[in-house]
């Protein structure tokens, strides 16, 4: 069937341009304020919400409670948008900057490498293209714009609709998964989450004050998520979409969900459009996710508190949430009164949630867990018990904020009967929602907060999964089941969950049973007034983020203690403050900022990075060794283009894919001097899209790693 995937390949392939490997700390980590104030509210030049540590922060929340048991109450009131998630990249001033040995050689491959990474290392660089090792090629499997439907046109950058929109694939496209369709060879069902959009690039002459009423439901159609049939070429190795594919959808900022779980109904979920608090239309801000057992994806929404607009913010619960007063970034208020929270004050509390789809039925609603909690998810990915109940582990992307996991009560039902389906459907709706608490083993005086190891040579320790509710029994003494689940951070704070540097994606590896959580990076740890460095978030300034290896007690994910360790502490490997699972640094790819992980057939762990040009390199995707002694090994497999983020990696054995972000998102750019022209080439305008990669074997296509 390979053979009804249309397309054409859209790699451009300028001159390679020279790396100047020197670390410079800028405020947005080389790339243009867009990406930081459309994806998180310019978070990073913001106090962050989680002022948990603030005694007078603690202070009104249990006044509050005390006084008027306000988190019982239904509305909430005099929310607004604003500050968001912290900003990946950012720069500590005041944090060393040592500089990479200028033109210095690529390590390269040691002998002996596992399976799957028997690849030669990529040099960092600057280029606009996709940069793969010798052996291998990419193509574009789907752009923004391209049309997913029959009945949807062609793009056209310069005569854009919302009507079109909804129709095509979708902007920023971050998490990637896919699912094999039964019986079809090469061809699977794939799921992109399209985050958010970029609307000065996406539009000539764009007023940010006054965009026109079709401008805004444009970047409505745009957000949400693309669900779209590939098949790989047999002959080629090449994956393309296919436009007549009959599973092919889109889901945007005006799709019909539902809502379920502990709080669905509650009177912090009701609204005019819905009394029963039990609908909501649209997702936003959707950034990582994961694929089940039971053959759906979870989709985390994210940074949703830039969509809405308000009034002064006089709860200390929106603040939390890092709602402010003002209009929203793109004025979506002007056109449906439930993004101005002066009118719907409860619509910001039906977003923040882990999204259920089901690929495989397009009449079908996707679904907002309320189990799983509300905070800014990166992303949730399961792992089942011994006796089939899925753990859903989960990061709150926000620097100082948290670790989450929830444990269902019911176990999964395999086969693909109706009665099966039904069941598994309900899997998300009832369990316990847990925080994690990290305790470290080394004295604290030995750990200084310069990525020193303490005696023992590792930063690791034990820690504890700190119940918050379950469907039935509220854990957090003054919140109702219901106030858990809407007001999760606030929950949170005050069970005493260890305040992290920005995790982001966590996922188990389907072999070991270990979770790895990538804290991408958290710049004002250590500053005045903010939470310093403890075991398991070492470094002050920490502009480049670290990865932890979290291994559940008796190997059981239903456990409620761990022990963990540091895996890899990033950044240039020419920094002292650098750790690489103790393996030699002068032979590892530098690395900065990871943001989601992924794990191929062999149960190696890839890394891919968010903001890389803190190092002044391309963001790319990184293979990391995690047994024997080349532990900590990590080298660039593939490299974006200027100005984008590497998202989303599917590792298989066949091919990889990653979801290539916001390309030619650098200072001053504009359509009409765009700073990237891929995946095109010649004058055209960057568009978002997915890539595949595979390896050739003399001409043919050959296993991803070898």
């Amino acid at each position: 069937m390979a053979e009804r995937c249309p397309g054409e390949a859209h790699e451009a392939a300028p001159a390679r341009r020279p790396l100047p490997l020197i670390d410079r700390a800028r405020q947005h980590g080389g790339r243009q304020g867009l990406t930081c104030r459309y994806r998180c509210g310019d978070a990073c030049s913001r106090p962050e919400p989680n002022r948990s540590s603030n005694g007078y922060f603690g202070d009104v929340l249990r006044s509050v409670l005390d006084r008027r048991g306000v988190l019982r109450a239904g509305a909430v009131l005099g929310l607004s948008a604003g500050a968001g998630v912290a900003l990946a990249g950012t720069a500590s001033a005041d944090a060393p900057q040592p500089a990479h040995p200028s033109g210095a050689d690529v390590p390269p491959a040691p002998a002996g490498l596992p399976r799957g990474l028997r690849y030669e290392t990529l040099a960092p660089n600057l280029d606009d293209a996709i940069r793969t090792p010798a052996g291998y090629e990419s193509n574009v499997v789907v752009r923004w714009g391209d049309p997913i439907t029959p009945d949807a046109p062609e793009f056209d950058f310069e005569n854009q609709t919302a009507a079109a929109q909804a129709r095509q694939f979708g902007y920023n496209n971050d998490f990637c998964g896919i699912l094999k369709i039964d019986g079809s060879g090469d061809r699977y069902v794939m799921y992109s989450n399209n985050e958010y959009t970029l609307e000065p690039l996406m539009f000539r002459g764009y007023d940010e004050e006054n965009p026109t009423e079709e401008q805004i439901r444009i970047g409505m159609a745009a957000h949400g998520g693309s669900v779209v049939e590939v098949c790989r070429d047999r002959g080629t190795g090449e994956v393309r979409y296919d436009r007549a594919g009959t599973l092919n959808r889109r889901i945007t900022a005006e799709t019909e969900m539902v809502l379920t779980g502990p709080a669905a109904g509650s009177p912090a979920l009701r609204t005019t459009a819905d009394p029963t608090g039990r609908a909501v239309r649209g997702m936003i801000g959707n950034c990582a996710g994961g694929s089940t057992p039971w053959g759906t994806f979870l989709s985390g929404e994210e940074n949703f508190d830039g969509y809405f607009a308000s009034g002064p913010v006089t709860d200390p619960r929106a603040e939390r949430y890092g709602l402010a007063e003002g209009p929203s970034e793109r004025r979506w208020e002007r056109v449906d009164p439930r993004w101005d929270l002066a009118q719907e004050p409860n619509e910001a509390n039906r977003f923040g949630y882990i999204v259920e789809i089901d690929p495989h039925d397009p009449s079908s609603k996707p679904v907002k867990h309320t189990a799983l909690g509300r905070f800014k998810h990166e992303g949730a990915t399961v792992r089942l018990t011994d006796d089939g109940r899925p753990v859903v582990y989960m990061g709150d992307d926000e620097r100082f904020d948290y670790v989450y996991k929830f444990v269902s009560d019911k176990a999964m039902r395999r086969g693909s009967s109706r009665a099966a389906r039904e069941h598994n459907a309900t899997l998300l709706a009832s369990g316990t929602l847990y925080v994690a608490a990290f305790t470290g083993d080394s004295p604290p005086p030995e750990i200084t907060g310069t990525g020193t190891l303490p005696r023992d040579g590792a930063f690791d320790g034990s820690g504890t999964w700190k119940p918050l509710a379950s469907t039935t029994t509220s854990h957090v003494p003054g919140m109702s089941v219901a106030d858990v689940f809407v007001f999760t951070r606030v929950a949170a704070d005050l069970v005493g969950a260890t305040k992290m540097d920005r995790p982001e994606d966590v996922e188990p590896n389907p072999e070991t049973g270990k979770v790895y959580i990538a804290c991408t990076n958290n710049s004002d740890r250590g500053k005045a007034g903010e939470a310093g460095a403890d075991e398991a978030n070492p470094r002050n300034g920490n502009q480049h983020g670290h990865v932890i290896e979290l291994t559940e007690s008796g190997d059981d994910p239903a456990s409620t203690t761990f022990g963990w360790n540091i895996l890899l502490v990033c950044g240039d490997p020419a920094d002292p403050s650098t750790f690489f699972g103790g393996y030699d640094r002068s032979q590892v790819s530098p690395i900065t900022s990871p943001d989601n992980v992924a794990f191929d057939p062999y149960g190696n762990l890839w890394v891919s990075t968010d903001s890389s040009q803190a190092l002044e390199i391309n963001d790319g995707l990184y293979g990391v060794v995690l047994e024997g002694p080349q532990r900590g090994l990590t080298r660039l497999f593939a490299s974006v283009p200027v100005g984008a983020e590497c998202c989303g990696p599917v590792v298989a054995e066949t091919f990889v894919l990653v979801s290539v972000q916001h390309p030619g998102d650098v200072d001053d750019a504009t359509p009409e001097a765009p700073a990237s022209h891929w995946p095109d080439g010649g004058a055209a305008q960057p568009r978002p899209s997915v890539v595949a990669i595979r390896h050739l074997d003399g001409g043919r296509p050959g296993k991803v790693g070898v």
